[in-house]
């Protein structure tokens, strides 16, 4: 076979037989798995104040005074847990926010994009 003969013409680090076999077993496990659709899960997601800030790029004092004046959904009782789409509504916030609308008008832009998109969404369905 192959192998003793490369063994013969090259000194093989110990263990290199059994390290290939392993690559191959590893291959084809690799084979058996498929591409997971992430967007089917996001709606589990769960995020901590400071969490919703870091990504968002805000202060907590920000995220605190906006969840408050929006009346943005969360969860818990010691500290607020947001959801992907509470997230989605800080960031558009913030995105309204960052072209010049104050924080009212950035609001209600939020949830009219929210509504248009929502009821696009369902007439594509």
């Amino acid at each position: 076979p192959l192998h003793k003969w490369i063994r013969g013409c090259y000194p093989l680090p110990r263990g290199f037989l059994r390290r290939k076999s392993l690559v191959m077993a590893f291959t084809k496990q690799v084979d058996l798995l498929e591409p997971i659709d992430m967007s089917e899960h996001l709606d589990k997601i769960e995020l901590y104040l400071g969490q919703v800030c870091q990504i968002a790029g805000i202060s907590k004092m920000q995220l605190d005074y906006w969840t408050n004046k929006a009346q943005i959904p969360t969860k818990g009782k010691k500290q607020r847990i947001y959801d992907i789409d509470a997230l989605e509504t800080v960031m558009l916030i913030k995105q309204a926010k960052d072209k010049g609308l104050n924080l009212g008008a950035a609001i209600e832009a939020a949830r009219r994009f929210r509504e248009t998109n929502r009821t696009a969404a369902v007439v594509e369905s």
